[in-house]
């Protein structure tokens, strides 16, 4: 397994852990009443979990497991893939810590929006052509 796939991968399940304990602890206050906003760490959870763990799980194992031809480089511009890794979490983090502090709408959470989408693009710029049609002879 490539090295970026493994980081990727870690990354991944790192956020699924803090994800699932964000919503234990928003469980927990559904029942016990600690926190009166714990609904706010509703934006948190769902950050976590869909981008944060589900979406660069696929990316890692994308990465992984997309073949790789012999009439490209080995692992074409790595850098940029790397690149993408770490602009993915950067979005994640500033989407996290702006719909903490200051809600949803903020612009640290539309600043990591587009990180986040700069990063897909990223992403898919350097899988591309790692895609080809599958031809029956």
């Amino acid at each position: 397994m490539p090295r970026l796939a493994v980081w990727i991968v870690r990354t991944a399940l790192i956020y699924l852990g803090c994800g699932f304990t964000v919503g234990g602890y928003m469980l927990l206050n559904k029942g016990l009443r600690l926190d009166p906003n714990f609904l706010t760490w509703v934006y948190m959870h769902e950050e976590l979990l869909l981008i944060g763990w589900m979406l660069q799980f696929v990316i890692g194992v994308a990465f992984w497991i997309l073949p790789r031809f012999m009439t490209a480089p080995k692992y074409g511009a790595i850098e940029l893939a790397w690149a993408g890794y770490i602009v993915l979490n950067m979005g994640v983090l500033t989407t996290i810590v702006g719909t903490w502090i200051e809600g949803p709408g903020s612009a640290a959470a539309l600043i990591g929006r587009g990180l986040e989408i700069v990063a897909a693009a990223t992403f898919a710029i350097y899988m591309w052509p790692r895609v080809r049609p599958f031809l029956v002879g």
